[in-house]
């Protein structure tokens, strides 16, 4: 399981998209890609950022960011 996937159940789906405005069901895509959408590096969003916040730290937004890009990268 991703980085991501534990942070976001260990924080859990409704909060994470309240405190990005977003759907829950886009949440959920996110689970599903095992990434972060590619606006996070545009500069377009800052959700890794949101959810280092939300876990008080213990999922760095700089890991998201990395296995984001790399889940990314290999698809």
């Amino acid at each position: 399981m991703s980085n991501l996937n534990r942070a976001i159940k260990c924080i859990g789906v409704p909060q994470v998209a309240a405190a990005c405005g977003i759907s829950q069901r886009a949440v959920y895509k996110w689970l599903k890609k095992g990434s972060l959408p590619s606006t996070e590096f545009y500069g377009k969003t800052s959700y890794a950022n949101i959810i280092e916040r939300l876990s008080k730290g213990r999922f760095t937004a700089e890991k998201l960011l990395d296995e984001s890009r790399a889940s990314l990268l290999s698809n």
